[in-house]
């Protein structure tokens, strides 16, 4: 199995959001020296809780202070965009770090519908047209152009390379599943945005509606939370920050991360107590070796292929020291 990591630049309390994106690109420094396959970007908008609004920006920084690792997004929310200037973006990525480009692509608006109708204002109808989007996208960013009949064929997506990007299609649903099977494209599933609910099903119709396309072959992954250290008591310290931010999500606040100190202050009722408790026995968090036995178990379970890990955490030296005892764990590389 191998072992990726999403970051979504994730925003900290009582630190400039700036900040935020300068510790991504350090992090993916770190996490190529630690074997990570895949580093991959996130895409939100308007919102406290996250930095990273313009992932193709940041893959292009984190591109070229790297060497091996692939870098991708995961994703661009295609909706919002022409998928000529996507591929054309990603084209020059290409050109910045050729043959590690991943392009993950999205339906979801990754924000609020006022802020999906700024971004485009025909977002929703641009929304129904999604699987045309990304059949023109394979053609552009893939250098094969578009097919004789289409109103854009001749229309090229430069700069012309020997590679060409990655394109995966993302998703939290069977929607997303099948539009996958349906070109043949490598899928990933968002597992930690409902602690898994739906993730069995939808891979199973990925596997089953699967012909080949881009892929002979079905290829499959699933972006999980996952938060290592070197004792039960320092992870579950850490843990508050999550463990507040999730109920902030429930009462609609999307909130720069808390201190575990912040947290342990808040007053929780009695139904956000026991839902807090709910979600903690679900969390992959602990030690090293009990976070990789239960992603280890999960991908079996699952079926899939590779494992992307996102970590959020008050403390960077903490986030960073998370993916190196995991990369240890599973033998990718020197570690810390």
């Amino acid at each position: 199995m191998q072992l990726s990591v999403l970051d979504q630049s994730p925003s900290r309390s009582g630190v400039s959001p700036d900040a935020c994106i300068r510790e991504s690109i350090a992090l993916a420094q770190a996490c190529e020296t630690y074997g990570y396959h895949r580093y991959w970007l996130s895409e939100h908008h308007s919102s406290e809780a996250v930095a990273g609004t313009a992932p193709e920006i940041l893959m292009a920084a984190i591109a070229a202070t790297t060497k091996t690792m692939r870098i991708g997004s995961a994703g661009i929310m295609l909706p919002h965009y022409s998928a000529l200037k996507v591929a054309e973006q990603f084209r020059v990525l290409e050109a910045i770090a050729p043959g590690r480009i991943d392009l993950g692509v999205g339906r979801a608006p990754g924000s609020d519908g006022r802020t999906a109708f700024a971004l485009n204002p025909n977002a929703a109808q641009a929304s129904d047209s999604f699987p045309a989007q990304v059949r023109d996208l394979h053609g552009w960013s893939s250098g094969a152009g578009l097919p004789v009949g289409h109103r854009f064929h001749g229309v090229r997506a430069e700069p012309a390379g020997p590679f060409a990007p990655q394109l995966w299609i993302l998703g939290s649903s069977d929607y997303g599943a099948q539009l996958a099977a349906h070109f043949g494209l490598p899928y990933c599933f968002a597992y930690f945005f409902a602690d898994g609910a739906g993730a069995q099903q939808a891979l199973e119709i990925y596997r089953a509606q699967f012909r080949p396309g881009v892929l002979a072959e079905p290829h499959s992954a699933i972006t999980v939370w996952a938060f290592a250290a070197p004792s039960p008591s320092e992870a579950d310290y850490y843990f508050q920050s999550r463990g507040l931010s999730i109920i902030m999500r429930e009462r609609g606040r999307f909130i720069a991360l808390p201190t575990p100190e912040q947290a342990a202050a808040f007053e929780y009722t009695d139904a956000e107590r026991e839902k807090l408790d709910r979600a903690k026995a679900r969390a992959f968090s602990g030690t090293a070796s009990e976070v990789a036995a239960r992603l280890q178990a999960l991908a079996i379970e699952t079926g899939v292929d590779e494992i992307a890990i996102t970590t959020t955490c008050s403390s960077p030296a903490a986030r960073r020291r998370s993916y190196a005892l995991l990369a240890e764990k599973f033998g990718l590389g020197a570690g810390s």
